[in-house]
């Protein structure tokens, strides 16, 4: 086969993977999905290989995971192992042994989850298999070798280049619920600073001060407070749990969209349930009008056209904070705990 693209998103976004993809990377092919990924095969195949090398997972928003494809297996019901080593052998000898490692996965699907235990108990003894091959080697290894199963007669061999690729397994990074937090929302803050923010400890210091918009019941105000930040909670309704009495914590029943801040803050987060258009546009006043430096807040998607609202969203970001002379940097990301959903981050570089 010719080299391909495997593409991990969220079950139920695969059209949308796909367009995101073909916006910012226009090359001619054909595509084929599952649920919960994506295999883009382009007519060219030079040129789809030189994209690989520089494919930053980390620009995607509904990527979890970019790999290269390089063959598809078929595999047998007592012999599962041969026909993966003979595939591998048989490898460009750019893409051969040693790999760093080796991942077998599945998609994160109602139809990939069952293999998750084959996964486990099959990934041990390919491990071994490669050990005695001397085909594991992390200090010499370019590439990490990922075995993707869409079933348990069929896989796929496909490599990730570690630097630009997603360091957790599935593409889905791991997050536990906290103690005494007071809504699992907690957990979609938790994984975008862990994400989206570079070198997050460092920016989030104790004694900054931060704005939760939206903040009831405390579940993002939580993250802001564990990381040693006083804030503003913002929101009509109740706070709950330590949230509600933490010495930290100012809870004002206030409008998210009416209350600005009487000094400048550090942070702002906002996970408010609104049209997305309207949250591009408020988050970018707070930096237009120096209220805030970081903030990380949620666009609620539409079922369609999702693709096309975030680059109507960003564009009212941009189109604010150029007029305003504001150098930004903005990422986003479909995570784990996101639903209708996409989570982002933006930070102000400098003003001229």
């Amino acid at each position: 086969m010719n080299p391909a693209l495997l593409l991990y998103c969220r079950p139920g976004f695969e059209a949308d993977c796909q367009q995101e993809f073909a916006a910012r990377y226009p090359l001619d092919g054909r595509w084929q999905t599952g649920a919960g990924y994506a295999i883009f095969e382009a007519d060219d195949s030079v040129e789809l290989m030189e994209l690989h090398q520089q494919l930053d997972v980390a620009q995607l928003i509904f990527t979890r995971q970019a790999l290269l494809a390089l063959a598809k297996v078929t595999l047998g019901e007592r012999d599962r192992l041969t026909p993966i080593t003979n595939a591998l052998a048989e490898l460009d000898a750019h893409y051969a042994a040693p790999w760093k490692a080796v991942w077998l996965e599945h998609s994160d699907s109602d139809e990939g989850k069952p293999l998750s235990g084959f996964c486990k108990r099959f990934g041990g003894i390919v491990e071994e298999a490669l050990q005695k091959r001397k085909a594991i080697d992390e200090r010499r290894g370019r590439y990490r070798l990922h075995l993707f199963f869409t079933s348990m007669s069929e896989a796929w061999i496909t490599l990730a280049k570690p630097a630009l690729a997603s360091p957790w397994p599935l593409g889905i990074a791991r997050v536990r619920m906290p103690t005494g937090a007071p809504s699992r929302s907690t957990l979609k803050l938790a994984e975008a600073l862990m994400i989206l923010v570079p070198d997050a400890e460092s920016k989030l210091k104790p004694g900054m001060v931060g704005v939760d918009l939206g903040a009831a019941p405390g579940g993002w105000t939580f993250q802001l407070v564990s990381h040693g930040l006083k804030v503003f909670a913002i929101d009509n309704g109740p706070m709950k749990g330590d949230m509600a009495i933490h010495p930290h914590v100012k809870h004002l029943r206030q409008d998210g969209f009416k209350y600005r801040p009487q000094s400048p803050v550090d942070w702002l987060v906002c996970d408010m349930v609104e049209q997305p258009a309207r949250i591009a546009q408020l988050i970018a006043d707070w930096f237009v009008r120096g209220h805030t430096r970081h903030a990380v807040f949620n666009l609620k998607l539409p079922m369609k056209k999702r693709w096309a609202e975030i680059e109507r969203c960003f564009g009212l970001i941009d189109g604010a904070l150029y007029s305003a002379g504001i150098e930004y940097q903005l990422t986003a990301k479909q995570l784990y705990h996101d639903r209708e959903e996409i989570t982002c981050y933006l930070t102000r570089i400098k003003g001229r």
